[in-house]
């Protein structure tokens, strides 16, 4: 989007309560999944700022290994985000599922094994030692690019 000339501010939402969100012209919220599920804090913002999300052009993406998967890897056939949208009344304009990495390296010992067994369970990449990149870099700069035009 910064490519097209426009202006981009990313902002962690634990910090976004220091914005003037009705200043900006788009909204996107990105979560990612973890433990099974998008942060609280995603929640408490959508629901606090739903009557400005809806009235704003506005665009919702979530990460998670599940949509590695084919048939999970659009917003009408990921069970993350056809859940989201049940739980929350903001209906984003545009709507996008990428699904992002596994470092396990990177992980604590916990953390490490109950992805290991997840991804075991649903066939997925389980060496202790790996990197696993699942993005489909191509589909996140068609998103780009489609929120950028809107």
């Amino acid at each position: 989007m910064q490519q097209q000339g426009h202006q981009v501010q990313v902002v962690p939402i634990a910090q976004v309560d220091s914005l003037k969100l009705e200043e900006f012209d788009k909204i996107v919220v990105g979560a990612s999944i973890r433990y099974g599920k998008h942060s609280p804090l995603v929640f408490a913002f959508v629901r606090k700022h739903e009557a400005l999300l809806n009235r704003k052009t506005t665009a919702f993406f979530t990460v998670n290994v599940v949509a590695r998967k084919p048939e999970k890897d659009t917003p009408d056939t990921n069970p993350y985000m056809v859940k989201f949208l049940k739980l929350v009344r903001w209906q984003p304009t545009r709507l996008g599922v990428f699904a992002g990495r596994i470092e396990y390296p990177k992980l604590g010992w916990g953390d490490r094994n109950i992805i290991r067994f997840i991804m075991w369970m649903t066939k997925g990449p389980t060496d202790p030692k790996g990197t696993f990149e699942f993005t489909d870099w191509k589909k996140v700069d068609a998103f780009g690019e489609v929120i950028a035009r809107m």
